[in-house]
């Protein structure tokens, strides 16, 4: 495994980080949750990322038990706050209110007495900014959180948000965005600007969903257990991406590439969104161990320039890049 510093911080994580998104508390049982988690940790993952809205708040208490027995200073634990975590108007958001409960409510299911990195999971309109850093500052200085992130925030979001950790004096030191070789939206804005300001990237979805393993065929039925057939969870994400028969096709394309590279499919989509310098690490799920060591192997790859340019020339048609798809809700959910 490979690690790199999260933004300007002195904070090491791995270039792969497991995350527990759609699988933990809800896509898979508890035992094959443990046996993903245990993978990780066997293959040198040592970088944990969960939400409190993840299955209801499930997910947190799924890993908190996954990682019980492990050496907390060898972890790297993160989670976010800003979803619906129950029916009161106060349990969403951003408000100083919902964040103080949450990261206690987040810790508790997790087993431990602080967060490495605690991440406003979107951009709430609802609460003035400077109310959300100055909460955010608290938790840090109670000793709760260590770093603070943003995640799905535009440059200049987080440009106003940087400003206001410097005066707080914490560190804000990531962005995590979704960014893969079809989503490309953060680098004409969030990148350059993150560079600037010293953070980070923690991206999310480095295999569309799925899409980039290839497994998903044009004009064809999702294969049986995949993602796209799961009703509980993961279908309804995935229904656009599957019925998009260009993007599929060209995904087959990249193939051929793939084998000349020795590689997978899903490794060198991971491998991908690792050659940019402003990604700290990539987010994995998995329903299976070996999806997890397979993934993994994408860590520490280095691919030539003859093969990027490649992948942009069978992608180009496909590829979105558009700034203005980063976006929070207009009015909290």
């Amino acid at each position: 495994m490979e690690f790199r510093h999260l933004g300007r911080s002195g904070l090491l994580v791995s270039e792969i980080s497991y995350g527990n998104w759609i699988t933990h508390g809800s896509q898979v049982e508890e035992d094959a949750a443990l046996a993903c988690v245990r993978a990780a940790l066997e293959e040198g993952i040592t970088t944990f990322d969960t939400a409190d809205v993840y299955a209801g708040t499930r997910a947190e208490a799924v890993l908190g038990r996954a990682l019980k027995d492990e050496r907390r200073e060898g972890l790297e634990i993160f989670t976010k706050v800003y979803w619906p975590t129950g029916d009161g108007p106060n349990d969403r958001g951003l408000s100083r209110k919902h964040i103080m409960e949450s990261i206690n409510g987040s810790l508790r299911r997790l087993g431990t007495d602080y967060v490495d990195l605690y991440q406003a999971h979107r951009y709430d309109y609802a609460t003035p900014l400077e109310e959300t850093m100055i909460a955010f500052a608290d938790v840090v200085r109670q000793g709760k959180a260590l770093y603070i992130g943003v995640s799905e925030w535009r440059a200049s979001e987080i440009r106003e948000a940087a400003a206001l950790a410097k005066e707080l004096k914490i560190q804000l030191v990531s962005s995590q965005p979704q960014y893969n070789m079809l989503w490309r939206v953060i680098e004409a804005e969030v990148i350059p600007t993150s560079e600037e300001l010293g953070l980070s990237q923690i991206v999310w979805s480095p295999i569309r969903q799925g899409i980039l393993t290839g497994k998903y065929l044009p004009g064809q039925p999702p294969p049986a257990g995949s993602r796209a057939t799961d009703e509980k969870s993961g279908a309804h994400f995935m229904s656009n991406l599957v019925s998009d028969e260009d993007t599929l096709t060209r995904v087959q394309q990249l193939k051929p590439l793939a084998d000349a590279a020795g590689l997978t499919m899903a490794q060198l989509a991971v491998a991908w969104v690792l050659q940019n310098p402003n990604v700290a690490s990539a987010i994995v799920g998995a329903s299976r161990p070996e999806q997890v060591r397979d993934n993994v192997k994408a860590a520490g790859v280095k691919l030539d320039v003859e093969l990027l340019k490649r992948i942009d020339e069978v992608l180009d048609p496909v590829i979105e890049r558009d700034p203005a798809k980063t976006a929070s809700p207009a009015n909290r959910p």
